[in-house]
């Protein structure tokens, strides 16, 4: 996982019922990171926002710092 810097804006494009983004959230939550979650499941611009980050992968959660595209999924290898 990248390293957050303080200051940075952290985005996360994701499924209400993905547990995937249920640990992601979990894991900046627990890090003390602040962060934006968008339902991209439900909110035809979140996901109109995230396939354009993603070159148009559905995967979720979809990761966005400070507007640069992170990855997509979670864990090891990456999930979603």
């Amino acid at each position: 996982m990248t390293e957050i810097q303080p200051g940075e804006r952290v985005e996360l494009y994701i499924s209400p019922t993905c547990p995937y983004c249920r640990q992601a959230m979990q894991h900046y939550d627990d890090a003390g990171i602040r962060y934006v979650a968008h339902d991209a499941q439900n909110d035809r611009e979140a996901r109109t926002a995230m396939f354009a980050y993603t070159g148009g992968d559905p995967t979720v959660p979809a990761i966005v710092i400070d507007g640069t595209y992170v990855q997509s999924g979670w864990g090891s290898p990456p999930r979603g």
